[in-house]
């Protein structure tokens, strides 16, 4: 009867051949952490300046609600009222819009100037690790070369 081959073995004694090492391994889930730090640091950042936006917005809407909410002697002045909160509050909108925009356009430009880095880190350590790798390898094959 036959007897299956036991792959456990096998793969084990492979392994156990071949070179490992997991600093690269370390520096690369070091370097992701680091990454994560500075994206959130972006994130944060922009979210603390929104939630100022967003409050001072609110705190001048509320303020000028104040004259609406006010007593008018004639009824047309009601109608002066409205218009004045209607405007002002569009003018007031299109303020907060664009330092949301600001906001939004500053977050890019660091989102994109940390990827560049990041790449260009990543394409460093790639190459240096290539090298590394090759030079491993054909040492391993000179040393099995020699061997047989």
């Amino acid at each position: 009867m036959m007897t299956p081959q036991d792959f456990n073995k096998a793969f084990t004694s492979m392994m156990g051949k071949m070179p490992t090492e997991f600093t690269a391994m370390n520096d690369m889930f070091k370097a992701q952490a680091e990454m994560g730090e500075r994206m959130s640091k972006i994130v944060l950042s922009a979210a603390e300046q929104s939630a100022d936006i967003s409050s001072k917005w609110a705190k001048e809407s509320l303020s000028k609600m104040t004259a609406m909410t006010k007593a008018q002697k004639d009824p047309a002045d009601y109608t002066k009222v409205v218009t004045d909160f209607a405007s002002s509050s569009a003018e007031s909108a299109a303020e907060h819009m664009g330092a949301f925009a600001e906001v939004a356009k500053k977050v890019q430009m660091e989102t994109v100037e940390l990827m560049l880095a990041a790449g260009k880190d990543i394409q460093e350590e790639a190459t240096a690790a290539m090298k590394k790798a090759t030079a491993e390898v054909t040492d391993t094959a000179k040393k099995a070369a020699k061997t047989a």
